[in-house]
């Protein structure tokens, strides 16, 4: 093996991520070229069309281009025990989102997404530092460019905060990577005033999961290996925040903790000449103590990203000698309150295709996704004023790019 080659594998292995078919540009510096950095691009290209949204009445089909993801990233290491990781995105708000069309999209924002220190000590004492992913779901795990579906579940992040956080994580794998931990402290809610929230606490994370078959023994999951391993890793996790909110926010009065639980279950397993199939499922429970049945209740702990429940079961088929890959994904979701509906039910289904040029580096996703509402109507609220909740159907195009 090159030098070159020598230090991609052991920048690859630092990092904990899989060295990809096609890596950007490598400079390497310090003694005995210990140190490197690497320089990718990760785009996602998307045309979609939404069958409402538009129009005097806001009836009419909506169509949109948009960059889902526009990121440079760079990735570091100096050694086997210290690497990092800095990804930046121009982020392109769209007119379309989770919810429906909006009448007035903002500018787009060039932000600092990733910037974290990470520290090798032992395959069993890992400490990552600064901002990056938080250890809950196994859905925000999973890479944003190595999905099985179009993307990641719309529902499913968790209150207060984005996909990152800011803070320090402690992850490890024991018996030979069949068990992995991860414990971090995170910020969580911003540290604000008393005029916003009852206190200034730290976020507690707590995750674990099981690999029965091979090992999933990096910091970050796959939505597909493309049949590359044969993986049943099993896994759960809790979250904890004290005084994150007020159930009176007027009379700053009613003060409620934020808990959350998730258990999670992938399955892929490629058989020769038949395919791979993909099986991939979770439930996850946010929880604000209530938080929404005050008489002023904090705006955050309600809406999309507030208290809520629901689980997603997805599934895919990878053909045997087509680098086509069929998948289907189905949702059902309850909320505290959404669109200044109590108790809203929602049920999101989709399928499509994904075909692979160059493997994840160059590819084509397809999906048509499904939204449907359990109570429909107009309404006013502390959410604002006359929000239309109404089933559609949206159908993306995507063009993905890693180089």
């Amino acid at each position: 093996m090159t030098k070159i080659g020598k230090i991609s594998a052991s920048t690859a292995l630092v990092l904990g991520l899989a060295a990809p078919a096609m890596a950007g540009p490598q400079i390497t510096f310090g003694p005995n070229d210990k140190g490197v950095l690497q320089l990718d691009y990760k785009g996602q290209f998307q045309m979609l069309i939404r069958d409402t949204g538009s129009g005097a009445n806001n009836d009419d089909t909506t169509a949109s281009f948009n960059f889902r993801r526009n990121r440079l990233a760079l990735m570091g290491a100096y050694g086997d025990m210290m690497s990092l990781y800095v990804q930046t995105e121009f982020a392109n708000q769209g007119s379309i989102n989770t919810l429906g069309v909006v009448s007035n999209p903002s500018d787009p924002v060039f932000t600092m997404l990733d910037a974290v220190v990470r520290f090798n000590l032992h395959d069993s004492f890992k400490i990552n530092v600064g901002k990056f992913k938080y250890n809950f779901t196994r859905e925000n795990l999973e890479a944003c460019e190595m999905p099985l579906t179009l993307d990641r579940s719309l529902f499913i992040r968790a209150p207060y905060v984005e996909t990152r956080d800011l803070g320090v994580a402690v992850w490890g794998n024991a018996f030979k990577d069949i068990l992995q931990y991860r414990l971090d402290v995170m910020e969580g809610r911003k540290a604000s005033s008393g005029d916003t929230s009852p206190k200034s606490n730290f976020r507690y994370s707590g995750r674990l999961h099981v690999s029965l078959l091979d090992p999933e023994s990096d910091y970050g999951y796959k939505g597909t290996y493309l049949g590359k391993k044969k993986v049943l890793t099993l896994g759960g996790a809790m979250q904890y925040e004290p005084e994150i909110a007020y159930s009176d926010t007027v009379a700053k009065t009613g003060a409620k903790d934020y808990y959350a639980w998730t258990l999670d279950g992938f399955f892929e397993y490629p058989v020769k000449d038949i395919g791979t199939m993909t099986l991939s499922g979770a439930y996850v429970r946010y929880n604000l103590d209530s938080a929404y049945k005050g008489a002023n209740p904090d705006s955050e702990a309600i809406g999309l990203n507030g208290e809520k429940n629901g689980w997603y079961l997805k599934a895919g088929y990878l053909l045997p000698q087509l680098p086509l890959q069929l998948f289907g994904r189905y949702e059902q979701w309850k909320f505290a309150n959404l669109n200044n509906i109590y108790n809203q039910k929602v049920d999101w289904a989709g399928f499509g295709a994904n075909y692979y040029i160059w493997g994840q580096n160059l590819k084509v996703t397809m999906e048509y996704g499904m939204t449907m509402f359990d109570k429909k109507g107009t309404y006013s609220g502390q959410q604002g004023t006359n929000l239309r909740t109404k089933d559609f159907n949206t159908f993306v195009t995507q063009l993905q790019v890693i180089f």
